[in-house]
């Protein structure tokens, strides 16, 4: 059975918080009735992830965190910033929650930045689930592709969509051959993304896709790549460098736009 968290009301606020060094953004959405964290960072900034995040709350509270993936850049400051905030619940895709419980240290990519991955208490999630905080509600989209437990979290009231690694950056596509990466997948996920129609879509580091054209742009651009490497073998061009050992995208041998290109 699906869950719905909190009921609506109003007043609902989305701040993003700039992705530090190797994190990943981590959004605040807020309402009247709380607010939660859509991924934490790695554990390398925590305490400075707190402080950014109390300093966004003032005197309003944290309830919850979501993660979009295991993956080290955006859960490995999860248990600390839960416990900080009075050990509140941190919810992932089922598929992600052993490695989390466990602390695996390979399959969160931990291991590539040579760090532990805290073993992390969660509450597994699935997809549909809701979590509504006043004058609209976030809704947990499965998106597969980067890693079976790869979850968005869409803002409908805003056609908004927190990603995560699915979507590394505008102009670098996420890796596939990373532990349960999948490349027919990642396809079916951008597809359902093309869906939703979006104006604003937030991706794991750098600045938010604002627009409904440059949206659709950029999720063209990928899955046009993604489709061209199975065409491939399931590979990326030759010509592209071998992504850095920390890296959960590749970089384009001929640089992508990050932003949007203003028309003359």
């Amino acid at each position: 059975m699906l869950k719905t968290y909190g009921h609506l009301h109003d007043d609902m606020k989305v701040v993003r918080l700039p992705a530090i060094h190797h994190d990943g953004n981590a959004v605040i959405v807020s309402g009247s009735l709380g607010s939660l964290l859509i991924d934490a960072g790695t554990s390398w900034y925590q305490s400075l992830q707190v402080e950014r995040i109390r300093g966004q709350l003032g005197d309003g509270r944290l309830d919850r965190i979501v993660l979009t993936t295991r993956r080290y850049p955006c859960s490995g400051g999860a248990k600390h910033i839960s416990e900080s905030f009075g050990d509140i619940p941190i919810h992932i895709h089922h598929e992600g929650q052993a490695a989390l419980e466990t602390g695996d240290f390979f399959t969160t990519w931990a291991n590539r930045f040579d760090s532990d991955m805290p073993p992390t208490k969660t509450i597994p999630m699935d997809d549909g689930e809701i979590f509504a905080l006043g004058d609209g509600d976030v809704k947990a989209i499965s998106l597969p592709g980067h890693a079976p437990e790869g979850m968005g979290y869409f803002l409908p009231h805003l056609a908004t969509l927190v990603v995560g690694p699915l979507m590394p950056r505008a102009d670098r596509p996420t890796r596939w051959d990373l532990p349960g990466g999948s490349l027919i997948e990642l396809i079916r996920s951008f597809e359902s993304m093309k869906r939703l129609q979006l104006t604003s879509l937030v991706p794991m580091q750098g600045p938010a896709i604002r627009g409904k054209k440059h949206v659709n742009e950029v999720l063209n651009r990928h899955l046009t790549f993604f489709k061209e490497a199975v065409e491939n073998e399931g590979k990326p061009p030759k010509s592209w460098h071998r992504p850095a050992s920390t890296a959960l995208w590749l970089t384009p041998i001929s640089p992508w736009p990050l932003e949007e290109k203003e028309s003359v």
